[in-house]
């Protein structure tokens, strides 16, 4: 018994020289942790050397066990150390790396600003999630049912003429209008809804000052119970104020879409003129149908804008084109 006693004493203390000498060798933190695993670890080499206290009289064993805790105590103390001796080392030289001169002259980079289409429809966005509107978008590229058939424009219809579009080889279209958005959303969605989709749209129009191939729109589209040409009216002209920031004269013009039933142009005085701004009316029943609604329960309303036509009201630019082109001279003034 003695002599495993003797033994282990001496495992104990040669481990405890040998670790101190690795410990103060270490020059990293990686290291630090790869030596408490081999000194200290559950598999460690002091987990080895006590594996074997069970073979000790009971008189040695308190020994041994004082002895281990001792040395055990000692390697990691002076495994702290080390980390913390490391730890300092690399914040120094983090800061040293990454240090300012303040006294240089800083670099100015312009500020950018918000294209006049984006901030029109911002402004636009902000007034419809104001009265409880849930913004919603959709593909750009789309199926013939979904930007004209749902939407009560079926094949050789009239009103197809007035939407002339790219179609693509696979007989998708580019989508003429946003409409589309709102027959994706009912059907996904059960009444009451009330969503505002923006987004790009395409139309095989020729380009002249007030026209353009792409051009942006805003759709706005609510369906509930009991809903009215009284409910739309109001919507358009609060929208209008908020966007305008006046009282301006409004007028509700009789007009056709296939897509609404009664529909209706909406003007503005503006400048001493009448300025068409708007579509809208009231969503035609087959419209409801095509998404599974009861036109005998619900009705709907819509509207839809032009951005452009927006932009170009609320800053007095002459051309559309000018939206386009990325003349810095011209989007440095708004």
């Amino acid at each position: 018994m003695a002599t495993i006693s003797h033994t282990l004493e001496s495992e104990l203390q040669t481990l405890q020289q040998e670790a101190q000498v690795a410990i103060a060798a270490i020059t990293t933190l990686e290291e630090v942790e790869q030596l408490r695993i081999n000194y200290l670890g559950k598999k460690g080499q002091l987990s080895r050397i006590l594996g074997a206290m069970g073979k000790l009289s009971p008189e040695d064993r308190p020994r041994i066990g004082s002895l281990a805790n001792e040395v055990k105590e000692a390697l990691q103390t002076h495994l702290d150390q080390q980390r913390e001796t490391l730890q300092k080392a690399q914040l120094q030289a983090q800061l040293q790396a990454e240090s300012l001169d303040v006294t240089m002259p800083g670099v100015n980079r312009p500020l950018g600003r918000l294209h006049p289409l984006n901030s029109t429809v911002d402004r636009v966005l902000d007034i419809f999630v104001g009265l409880g509107y849930t913004v919603a978008t959709g593909p750009h590229v789309e199926t013939d049912y979904y930007n004209f058939e749902a939407l009560n424009i079926p094949t050789d219809h009239p009103a197809r003429d007035m939407q002339d579009t790219f179609f693509l080889a696979d007989g998708r279209l580019m989508r003429t209008h946003t409409s589309p958005v709102q027959i994706r959303y009912m059907e996904n969605h059960e009444p009451p809804i009330r969503i505002v989709a923006p987004g790009r749209v395409y139309r095989r129009d020729t380009v002249d000052a007030t026209h353009s191939a792409v051009f942006h729109q805003v759709e706005i589209l609510a369906v509930d119970k009991g809903l009215t040409f009284t409910d739309l009216k109001g919507t358009i002209k609060e929208f209008l104020r908020q966007m305008f920031g006046a009282d301006l004269p409004i007028k509700f013009r009789a007009s056709y879409f296939p897509f609404t039933e009664p529909s209706a142009e909406v003007d503005v005085q503006w400048k001493g003129k009448w300025l068409e701004v708007m579509g809208c009316g009231m969503v035609d029943p087959n419209v409801l149908k095509a998404v599974g609604y009861d036109p005998e329960i619900y009705t709907g309303f819509a509207a839809g804008l032009g951005v452009e036509r927006f932009a170009m009201v609320l800053h007095q630019i002459d051309d559309i084109r000018r939206l386009y082109n990325s003349d810095l001279r011209f989007l440095r003034q708004f």
